[in-house]
């Protein structure tokens, strides 16, 4: 079993709440894109928490975390975190997420939890 969260736009987040739509997720339009900046910031910090770069693609650029059980892809849309039932696992990308909404930017979405995560 997997566990995944989510990092969005503060825009999408918005967007999301306004339309209730339970396929919103499913239509790239919905979603607002990062900015360059934002993308470049969103690299730079996945690095300071020991994610390394393993592949780019048609998605978008994968990491990996360096000692857990942790994948990320970064979209211009949004970044994705995947790991297993581990939950020393779980509980680092719940609070990897919660922490880069700090500048506002920015907010987590974990569907296991039930949605957005309230601040």
């Amino acid at each position: 079993m997997s566990y995944d969260v989510q990092l969005y736009r503060i825009e999408t987040k918005e967007r999301e709440e306004h339309k209730q739509d339970k396929e919103f997720f499913d239509h790239e339009e919905n979603l607002e894109p990062f900015t360059a900046e934002q993308l470049q910031d969103l690299k730079e910090r996945l690095v300071q928490y020991a994610y390394v770069e393993n592949r780019q693609d048609q998605y978008g650029t994968h990491y990996k975390h360096a000692e857990l059980g942790i994948t990320v892809l970064l979209t211009k849309h949004g970044l994705y975190f995947q790991t297993s039932g581990d939950q020393e696992a779980i509980f680092e990308i719940g609070m990897t997420a919660s922490e880069f909404t700090d500048s506002g930017e920015f907010a987590k979405y974990d569907p296991q939890a039930g949605g957005w995560e309230k601040v």
